[in-house]
C-alpha cells in the first residue's frame, strides 16, 4: 500500500497549483482520503476530506471557495487543486487514506510522504 504525492512547488500569491495523490496496492474510492498541511512551526491540519463512494467533500474554512479535492477513479489518484493561493498556503501538503473522512490525523492508516508548496512573490 502506498500514497505518492506531487505536484508541489513555489508560485506567486494568487496562482494555482494541482497536487496530486496516486495510490498503489488497494483502491481509493472505496476509503476516504483527506489532504493535511504542515508549515514551520505549527501543527499538523487538515484541509479537505472526500468519503469514499459517492465522494462528499469538506474543507476547512481557511479554503474554502478556493481548494477543491477531486478524485480520478480510472487513475486511482486524489488531487488537491488549489486557486488563489496566499503565503499563508505555504506548508508541507501529506495525503492520507483512511475509512471515514476526519479532521483528525490519527483516524487515517496511511500517508504519502508530503510535497513542498510555497507561496512567495
Amino acid at each position: 500500500v502506498q500514497l505518492v504525492e506531487s505536484g508541489g512547488g513555489l508560485v506567486q500569491p494568487g496562482g494555482s497549483l494541482r497536487l496530486s495523490c496516486e495510490a498503489s496496492g488497494f483502491t481509493l474510492e472505496y476509503y476516504a482520503q483527506g489532504w493535511f498541511r504542515q508549515a514551520p512551526g505549527k501543527e499538523r491540519e487538515g484541509v479537505s476530506s472526500i468519503s469514499n463512494g459517492q465522494g462528499v467533500a469538506y474543507y476547512a474554512d481557511s479554503v474554502k471557495g478556493r481548494f477543491t479535492i477531486p478524485r480520478d477513479s480510472a487513475k486511482n489518484t486524489v488531487y488537491l487543486q488549489m486557486n488563489n493561493l496566499k503565503p499563508e498556503d505555504t506548508a508541507v501538503y501529506y495525503c492520507a487514506s483512511g475509512r471515514n473522512p476526519s479532521w483528525d490525523a490519527m483516524r487515517y492508516d496511511y500517508w504519502g510522504q508530503g510535497t513542498q508548496v510555497t507561496v512567495s512573490s
